[in-house]
């Protein structure tokens, strides 16, 4: 989230007033909060202000966000629209990941340019699909969203890109890991080539793939890197356990219980896993959200507003579901299941620590994830200290919580799909009888898996009387 950086140590000597900045923008930065540069905005903001490209790449939570949208109200404030220009044909748009990272950005870029008379458009999947036309059809300046609603949008002419005079791409190592290269690639090629408009890109690692995108749909751009000697801020407090599956639970209840965190995010991998948590910290009294991939977007923003809000003070949250959450003042991360992927521990626990604050990110390492650590370690450039699962901290968990699930129900339109479904089915012809010699494809797929079957190993003993011998191993290593 996009808010004053009060720690010394997170801000450089670089005052925004140090820049030739229109006075609407400066006015939107003193309302904000801001009086001095992070090292990214400190970085980028003489290149940019000057028209020139960059790709940029920070941590998470290092001010990326005020860094491209300062330079971009400067080159729409100081550079007028020509006086040809149509109402839907925007002038600058904003690219980002997830519906969550659109808004916020949306909300920040509301408050920082207030005082221009620059208008500003949302459009992102799930929700507000008329809203969001009408809002573009009135005519916008620029277009914060994700990449599948704009371009449901321009195809159906909304608005149109040829007059583009500045393009953000918002984590582009997300749009990679999220499918999304093909769509940016169609949006960059409508827009004007990249020499008639400012292209800035930031990511939180400027990879080889990052970096082609950059090479062929940006104007020589100049690459920015704020260094740090390791991939995780130094202000999280990184901490692993090594309970068994059992424990973990138990485990989770009693450091919360220890250190009582204002406000955490507990990530797990699956979301059944996610239910069984909630449950059992609603049936402890702690009050919490859970956010997986499918839940509807309305819900969402709910579920997000009553935990920035404080009415719950824990969200369990899969991978997909918190992708771009910036959510403030986030005390503890605790890493429930351990991330199959290296970079998501990174973004994991980029959730606390933010603006130079200190945060927690405490980790289980149990028998089922617990071999995914050694890449971790590796991938952030350091071991991560190890803590002793002690008796007092697994206290007694209280039964969880029944969870009422609202029962799936079929609206009439879908009910008279699937009745003139059945009527199609029930009217067709027999099919003729296969030959003996000819397989169908699912018949190849059983006779593949069926030796698959065979080779299984089976159990020896039941698994609650086998013992661990590879978490008591791990627990004598690093005691």
């Amino acid at each position: 989230m996009l808010r004053a950086m009060n720690d010394n140590q997170h801000l450089t000597a670089t005052a925004y007033s140090h820049f030739n900045l229109p006075e609407s923008i400066l006015r939107g930065l003193d309302e904000a909060g801001f009086e001095y540069c992070t090292p990214i905005q400190a970085e980028t903001l003489p290149i940019t202000l000057k028209g020139i490209d960059i790709a940029g790449e920070a941590q998470t939570g290092t001010g990326k966000t005020a860094a491209f949208l300062v330079a971009l109200f400067n080159r729409l404030v100081t550079q007028a629209a020509p006086a040809e220009r149509k109402k839907n044909q925007i002038r600058a748009i904003i690219i980002a990941p997830t519906r969550e990272l659109a808004i916020q950005i949306h909300k920040d870029a509301k408050l920082l340019g207030q005082y221009t008379d620059l208008t500003m458009g949302l459009a992102y999947g799930g929700t507000d699909y008329q809203k969001q036309r009408d809002q573009l059809e009135a005519g916008v300046d620029i277009l914060i969203g994700t990449p599948g609603r704009i371009i449901d949008f321009f195809k159906q002419g909304v608005f149109k890109l040829n007059a583009v005079e500045s393009v953000v791409l918002d984590e582009a190592d997300r749009m990679f890991d999220l499918g999304f290269i093909d769509d940016i690639r169609y949006l960059l090629n409508a827009c004007p080539e990249p020499s008639k408009r400012l292209s800035m890109l930031f990511s939180a690692t400027l990879s080889l793939r990052i970096s082609e995108l950059a090479y062929v749909h940006m104007n020589e751009p100049e690459s920015i890197k704020i260094e740090s000697e390791t991939k995780t801020a130094d202000n999280i407090d990184q901490v692993v356990y090594y309970p068994a599956n059992d424990e973990k639970i138990p485990l989770l209840l009693g450091l919360m219980q220890r250190d009582k965190p204002s406000r955490s995010i507990v990530f797990i991998n699956t979301k059944r896993m996610a239910e069984k948590i909630y449950a059992f910290l609603k049936g402890n009294e702690i009050s919490a959200s859970v956010l997986s991939g499918d839940v509807p977007q309305k819900k969402r923003e709910a579920l997000l507003k009553s935990f920035q809000n404080g009415e719950a003070s824990v969200l369990v949250a899969t991978d997909v579901a918190a992708r771009g959450l910036h959510i403030p003042e986030v005390s503890h991360v605790f890493n429930f299941d351990l991330p199959q992927s290296s970079e998501d521990y990174v973004h994991r626990i980029g959730r606390t620590g933010r603006a130079g604050a200190s945060g927690h990110a405490i980790s289980f390492a149990c028998e089922d994830y617990a071999h995914y650590l050694p890449e971790i370690e590796d991938y952030i450039g350091h071991s991560i200290a190890s803590q002793s699962v002690t008796a007092e901290l697994l206290i007694k968990p209280k039964p969880a919580a029944k969870i009422d699930r609202p029962a799936k129900t079929i609206t009439p339109y879908k009910r008279e799909q699937t009745s003139a479904k059945r009527e199609q089915t029930s009217a067709k012809p027999a099919a003729a009888k296969k030959p003996n010699n000819v397989r169908s494809h699912n018949d190849i797929s059983q006779a593949e898996k069926a030796p698959l079957a065979a080779t299984k190993p089976t159990q020896p003993f039941p698994a609650a009387n086998q013992e661990n011998i590879f978490i008591r191993m791990l627990r004598f290593m690093f005691s």
